[in-house]
């Protein structure tokens, strides 16, 4: 199974498993209900801004939709030029509650994320590039072999304003009562 058609069947089992419908699943997402059929369908790739939304409105690691168990290296990006690319190096992790991700952002490339959940405490460390956060309303330069930590469920967005590829880790750690694949 291709990453696309684990998505679009995860998406479907999670959202049946709460017995919701399409309607109430556009509710708790902010995703329009037509974007979210066409992604359980596989008929559309959501951009990793959307797929943070319906993990939690799903309240479910954004892991969930990108690391089939046993799987090679999947990851999302987002489709349009694949202007940021998220691969798990450790997805979920029941006892720690985390998800470790290895991001690039190309050149040119903004990427806004709405707030993820209440408690959501996000770290990231700059590998190579130089990257632009913006956090509470204000840009700000995080350089390689840099970090910030953050309340990951305010809005903030990453930016990369250079000519040269940015490589960075997100390590996002989730309250206590996350469970995996399932939510509360």
């Amino acid at each position: 199974m291709n990453i696309a058609e684990y998505l679009a069947s995860t998406l479907k089992n999670l959202r049946q498993a709460k017995g919701w419908s399409l309607s109430r699943l556009a509710e708790a997402t902010g995703v329009s209900k037509a974007m979210l059929g066409q992604i359980e369908r596989n008929e559309s790739s959501p951009t990793v801004a959307t797929l943070w939304k319906i993990a939690t409105g799903l309240n479910v690691p954004f892991s969930t939709f990108i690391a089939p168990p046993q799987s090679g290296a999947p990851h999302a990006y987002d489709p349009d030029r694949q202007a940021m690319v998220v691969t798990p190096l450790f997805p979920w992790d029941e006892r720690l509650h985390f998800d470790l991700f290895s991001i690039t952002l190309a050149p040119g490339a903004i990427s806004e994320s709405t707030p993820h959940e209440s408690g959501v405490i996000e770290h990231v460390v700059v590998i190579s590039g130089t990257l632009e956060m913006c956090l509470n309303g204000q840009w700000q330069t995080v350089m390689a072999g840099s970090g910030v930590r953050f309340a990951g469920d305010e809005a903030h967005a990453y930016r990369n304003s250079t000519g040269e590829t940015v490589h960075f880790h997100s390590l996002i750690h989730y309250p206590k009562e996350k469970k995996a694949g399932g939510g509360n």
